[in-house]
């Protein structure tokens, strides 16, 4: 059984088996020192992550709150004898008027060690006996609500210094927490439960006084100054930061140093964009190793397409084998890019594939896109994913050699239990010679092979999914279809885009553009965080560069300026991930950093940079700059510069002045496309068949001819009539 680690959002750590370390400030430590050495546990806080359960009608013994919510994870516990609460003010209230602590459980559907925690601890009645008498039990979806998992994740980094999922809060009725943690067994969880009955008690005074410390903590870890300085940004600068970015990269198997190793796409997105502006083959080849690798490992589902969450090993073999659909619409970005880059046959096969297990898996047929689909089927992790010499030589007959040469199966097991995950170590070219056949023969081989192992294994018990739709990931895989249509031009992928845009748009967005983040069974419900908007700006002025249609700019726009309404703080100018409409919680936090996604502050950034040169719009651009200068003192003075890895592709565009490609005429949407499948690390594309009101498509429509003008800063340079002509005048 494996642990599943996550890089926290909160603050930059460090990737390793153990759990990662954080330089905790002086309130932090106090913290710990006036609590947690009262909890002596000998469990390893760890970050970790089970199988969905599925709330069949079938009769149940126990029944609580939870039965009337929408989250496929909060179903899951609907029947536990725990008397769980949905969060909201009712269960405060709650717990306010019978005098009792909060216990906050957090996690997520496909949380592998939230649903073995489950199974210990919030399925026995005399746990839950405990947990009902003494506490209000409180039961949150992260991806539902990550702003009540910010808060005590915040918690949990400061008591610990790592944490996870699940994630086990105590707090004070009004939400304040005194101590957070992660998975504890059966055993550790009830002596945590007796210890805070105790200290509510006899010594409630302690706990209060942990509970102020730790919210003047959470308050702080994403302080931010304002910068009222001029900045410059030299070139040296990006080179310096850079510099620092590839020492942290594993030059021989991809990816950071160490293990776990996550895929990080915006990473390599932005190495990809370094490499290409500053012709830096170092870069380039952290990038063709890493994708590579990652292609190559067991974290890619060569049966069936996709990748699980991250890989628990250094070489990227052993996955944990949950897939997130966020991981899967930024890998589709990033391999089309890095196509576009280098035409390498394999990264057009993994978004070939991927795409068609999205479409196939995680595709609502009502519209938007599924969250994920479990780790565990029949109650085993990977047990969906995995499989025996046995099997394959069943299944596949005289062709099963070939087929375990190619992904380095052996009798013995490549893994646990006599089980092979599927993997490649050995080159295709060496393989084809082993059996006389050409490299295009033998991957033809495979892929057939592929295609009927699918089949099969079909018809095993599927992994659990979860069927919520989130703005935000949908976005994200509206912007990878986008990518990948830019990269390989199958208008099949422009129309899912488009169609899923209006899917978003027309079941989400309100009449004052003000979003909901979640929907499901064709209700669309809570309200909006700032990277559900961050997002699907991007993705939206993404579909306009390829179609041309201002309506998508529109809005864009309109979700834009909502935003700075409701999420904006005039004091530091950056943003809240919270709304002022929503009620509020014991911290209005921020979130700074980018991590497995990008951070909902650096996309707002990019968004109001993009738009503010397409409207001519200063304030967006000044927005934008002050910004990025309240990032510098943390982005030039960190170690680990990947933590900010979408800042620094705007500071990319401070650095090398993007070209805005303008593209007029009759074939205005073919030519851009044209010329979008060669990579280019920092452009954006405007045009039309038509006189357009946007600034700078003024005075370039010529009634009947192609125009195509490159410009930089708002200075065109002679507009040309062909395809590489243009391209040459951006070399």
């Amino acid at each position: 059984m494996w642990t599943c680690y996550l890089p926290t959002y909160l603050v930059p750590v460090t990737f390793g088996c153990s759990k990662p370390k954080l330089n905790m400030s002086k309130i932090s430590r106090s913290i710990s020192r006036n609590l947690f050495s009262l909890i002596v546990l000998t469990a390893a806080l760890l970050y970790s992550c089970k199988n969905q359960s599925q709330v069949s009608d079938t009769h149940h013994e126990y029944t609580n709150a939870l039965i009337h919510e929408s989250s496929p994870y909060l179903l899951q516990h609907a029947h536990n004898p725990v008397d769980w609460h949905p969060w909201g003010p009712e269960a405060l209230e709650k717990a306010e008027k019978e005098n009792k602590l909060l216990i906050v459980s957090i996690g997520y559907a496909a949380c592998h060690w939230c649903h073995v925690m489950e199974h210990e601890s919030f399925e026995d009645s005399t746990v839950a006996a405990m947990m009902n008498e003494h506490f209000i039990p409180i039961k949150v979806d992260r991806e539902e609500r990550p702003d009540v998992d910010d808060i005590y994740m915040s918690a949990a980094q400061l008591m610990t210094g790592s944490g996870g999922w699940p994630l086990n809060a105590f707090a004070l009725p009004d939400g304040r927490p005194v101590w957070a943690g992660t998975y504890f067994p059966q055993d550790q969880w009830i002596k945590i439960l007796e210890r805070f009955v105790e200290l509510k008690e006899n010594d409630y005074e302690r706990l209060l006084s942990s509970a102020e410390q730790l919210t003047s903590g959470i308050g702080n870890l994403d302080a931010v100054e304002l910068v009222t300085a001029e900045v410059q940004y030299e070139e040296q600068l990006i080179h310096d930061i850079s510099g620092r970015f590839l020492d942290q990269v594993d030059i021989v198997e991809g990816g950071r140093r160490g293990a776990p190793k996550f895929p990080m796409p915006n990473n390599w997105e932005y190495l990809l964009k370094y490499a290409d502006r500053a012709n830096n083959a170092e870069a380039l080849q952290a990038v063709t190793t890493t994708l590579d690798k990652m292609a190559n490992g067991g974290i890619y589902d060569h049966v069936g397409g996709g990748f699980a969450r991250y890989s628990v090993d250094g070489v990227w073999k052993v996955p944990h084998f949950e897939k997130m659909l966020y991981d899967n619409a930024q890998l589709v970005s990033l391999y089309a890019q890095a196509y576009s880059k280098t035409k390498n046959p394999q990264y057009r096969r993994v978004i070939e594939e991927t795409l068609t297990f999205v479409q196939r898996e995680l595709t609502s047929p009502d519209g938007g896109y599924y969250s994920s689909l479990d780790a565990d089927s029949e109650g085993e992790e990977g047990k969906y994913y995995i499989w025996t010499t046995a099997e394959l030589d069943q299944l596949l007959g005289d062709q099963a050699q070939l087929y375990k040469d190619y992904y380095s199966v052996t009798v013995e097991g490549n893994w646990e239990h006599g089980n092979n995950i599927l993997h490649i170590t050995e080159s295709p070219l060496a393989i084809a010679k082993k059996y006389q056949l050409s490299e295009e023969e033998l991957i033809s081989q495979i892929s057939a092979l592929n295609e009927k192992l699918h089949e099969l294994r079909a018809k095993r018990e599927r992994p659990g999914l979860d069927d919520k739709i989130l703005t935000s990931w949908n976005a994200l895989m509206i912007k990878g279809y986008v990518d990948a249509y830019k990269a390989l031009g199958n208008p099949d992928y422009l129309e899912e885009a488009i169609l899923q845009a209006h899917f978003i748009i027309g079941a989400q967005m309100q009449d004052d553009a003000r979003l909901n983040r979640n929907y499901k069974d064709g209700k669309s419900s809570i309200n909006a965080f700032l990277d559900d908007y961050a997002q699907l700006i991007q993705a939206l002025t993404a579909l306009y560069e390829v179609t041309f249609d201002e309506s998508w700019l529109n809005v864009s726009r309109d979700l834009l300026d909502y935003a700075i309404a409701h999420f904006y703080d005039e004091e530091t100018r950056m943003y809240y991930y919270t709304s002022d409409v929503d009620p509020p919680l014991i911290a209005r936090k921020k979130v700074l950093g980018d991590n497995v996604i990008p951070g909902s502050n650096s996309m707002m950034a990019r968004n109001l940079a993009r738009l503010g040169e397409i409207y001519y719009e200063k304030p967006y651009i000044e927005m934008a700059d002050q910004m990025l200068a309240n990032m510098m003192p943390t982005i030039t003075q960190i170690q680990q510069p990947s933590f900010y890895s979408n800042w620094l592709q705007l500071l990319l565009d401070q650095v090398y002045a993007p070209y805005e490609v303008v593209v007029m005429g009759p074939d205005a949407t073919a030519l851009s496309h044209e010329m979008m499948q060669s990579y280019q690390a920092n452009s954006f594309y405007l045009g039309g068949n038509a006189i357009s009101t946007l600034p700078l498509l003024e005075y370039k429509y010529v009634d009947g001819q192609n125009m195509i003008y490159v410009c930089q800063n708002k200075v065109c340079k002679l507009p040309v009539q062909e395809v590489d002509k243009a391209l040459t005048l951006m070399r």
